[in-house]
């Protein structure tokens, strides 16, 4: 007899940890409100601004600034962007995401927009703003529309992947090229070797690595802050229960506790003022003048040419798909919908652009480096924001001077570990097949410095191995295997495949052993007719897991 518990087609998804388990089930009931009143909208956005952990949650706001800060800095310094406006409506934005979303959604400067703004000399301030105008405007129309949300449903989760590796992995090249290499930023040159020693040397980077490692570990969660109750110290029991305090267990948790980015970013900002004393006589207080930009009708046509369409598919597919499918995989309580992103980049670019701030987007990257560092809700990006702000209103575009001093060893730093973080998410390709996919397409998105090329190689990639893979619905197995015949059902299982997952429940009928019941992943290499249920012969069979040693290399495929 077969007893069937239940059968997954698809990938299982991470399991979050207990940090995040406890976030979840703390703001799920808020997620879900029943109304729109005042007061319920009032109370989820006090909600989503609530800090989890105030020291994480600052030292979680650090981990977008590799990103943001070069782009912002290059383009300010080589085609004149006004940095106060900038830092003004991308403070706005940064307030209003963490109150609507609850988590640390990042927003960072759009990245194909800013390349070709500093590789073309005639592509100036009007273009790069009618290049955001214009790719706001249709992500907009696609989110309204709900197009968004049905290639959200469309696009595999293999392909989601790729796409985020691709990103992760150029995160982590581009931290490694500005750690061993000094930068020209405004001509995004790299001019030589960093020396070892000095204010932006090799070895400071590398002690802000070896720093944030120690403190953060890999990003596992150390137990040790905040919670008396754990056994976290290093004593043995005997010593706990006589009560004597353990020197190293206290030591352990005050390190694990200090908020190694924004110490990072401090270090910073106190070596640039070391670099050139000088710079504190080119400050100048006050905002930086607010004008709307005019943009002539061949700023438009050169700005949708050259910005809006390379842009597009790396905001769809970056921005937008891997941003939505991190934040499910980050924060299981809390769902976000592609049209609702879709919304936000949209107005956010037909709001800013027009005074000269610089276009916008979320980021995989960005949310991926803010949650590595400790950011858990929207009051993290809502810190950040604020600071902007008050940097915009009282510095200006002035702050250009203090960041052209700011160590670039160190903005590469925070840099790596936000590309690692993102790629890490990648790791719940359990299939080979999925594995395949996503690898093809994180190589072509890598090799053709095109986000849009991986996709599309990859959903062809992808077509191919379905269609190679067709089969009928159900096949059942019954396997003599080590002398015990195990009997189990599979669904959708591919003629070809080499690798599916399931969850599924065995039963030895020769009666020898008890019922077992596992998630496991079978390899069969399936010959005979395609009827159900079907007889054959496979050639090997591997269950990972407890199973594992039950499991024979051969056997036979009968009619149950």
């Amino acid at each position: 007899m077969t007893i069937i518990a239940s059968m997954e087609t698809q990938n299982p998804s991470n399991i979050p940890d207990l940090e995040t388990a406890q976030i979840s089930s703390r703001t799920a009931p808020v997620d879900s409100p029943t109304g729109f009143s005042a007061n319920g909208v009032l109370q989820k956005v006090k909600a989503n601004l609530v800090f989890r952990s105030k020291w994480a949650e600052l030292n979680g706001a650090m981990g977008d600034l590799g990103t943001y800060i070069p782009i912002v800095l290059a383009l300010t310094l080589a085609r004149d962007l006004n940095l106060g406006t900038t830092l003004i409506f991308t403070g706005i934005y940064n307030v209003i995401t963490g109150a609507i979303y609850g988590v640390p959604m990042p927003v960072q400067p759009m990245k194909s927009i800013a390349a070709e703004a500093l590789s073309d000399a005639d592509f100036g301030v009007p273009e790069i703003m009618a290049a955001g105008i214009l790719t706001g405007g249709i992500l907009l129309v696609l989110g309204v529309t709900g197009l968004m949300q049905l290639v959200y449903k469309l696009i595999p989760l293999c392909v989601v992947r790729g796409i985020q590796l691709a990103q992760g992995l150029s995160f982590a090249m581009t931290a490694v090229k500005y750690v061993r290499k000094i930068q020209n930023l405004p001509k995004s040159k790299s001019l030589g070797n960093r020396h070892w020693f000095g204010l932006d040397g090799l070895v400071l980077a590398i002690l802000c690595v070896c720093f944030i490692v120690t403190v953060n570990g890999a990003g596992e969660n150390h137990g040790c802050e905040g919670r008396e109750s754990d056994n976290c110290d290093l004593g043995d029991p005997q010593e706990r229960v006589e009560g004597i305090k353990n020197r190293t267990s206290r030591v352990r948790k005050i390190i694990f506790s200090l908020p190694s980015a924004f110490l990072v970013f401090v270090l910073g900002v106190v070596l640039a003022f070391i670099r050139k004393p000088k710079v504190v006589h080119e400050i100048e207080f006050g905002p930086s003048s607010i004008e709307v930009v005019k943009i002539s009708r061949h700023a438009w046509k050169q700005g949708f040419i050259k910005g809006t369409i390379p842009q597009l598919p790396l905001s769809i597919l970056n921005s937008v798909i891997a941003v939505c499918k991190l934040s499910s995989d980050l924060f299981p309580g809390k769902e976000f919908s592609a049209t609702s992103l879709s919304v936000t980049v949209g107005l956010m670019n037909l709001v800013g652009t027009w005074f000269g701030a610089m276009p916008c987007c979320h980021g995989a990257g960005g949310l991926a480096g803010q949650y590595k560092f400790g950011g858990r809700s929207g009051g993290c990006v809502a810190l950040l924001g604020a600071a902007k702000l008050v940097l915009g209103l009282v510095l200006g575009s002035s702050l250009a001077h203090i960041l052209n001093q700011f160590p670039v060893g160190i903005l590469g730093v925070l840099l790596l570990f936000a590309g690692i973080e993102l790629a890490i998410t990648c790791r719940d390709m359990n299939t080979k097949e999925d594995s395949f996919v996503m690898l093809v397409c994180t190589a072509v998105s890598l090799v053709g410095s095109s986000a849009a090329l991986g996709f599309l190689c990859g959903m062809i990639i992808f077509v191919i191995l379905k269609l190679r893979n067709w089969t009928k619905d159900e096949i059942m197995v019954c396997a003599r295997l080590e002398q015990r015949n195990y009997q189990f059902l599979i669904l959708n299982l591919g003629s070809g495949a080499e690798h599916v997952t399931w969850l599924f429940e065995v039963v030895d009928v020769t009666e020898e052993a008890p019922m077992l019941s596992e998630n496991a992943v079978i390899s069969p290499a399936v010959e005979g007719g395609k009827s159900s249920p079907v007889e054959g012969t496979f050639s090997t069979v591997a269950v990972e897991g407890p199973l594992s040693a039950a499991m024979g290399t051969s056997g036979t495929l009968a009619a149950a």
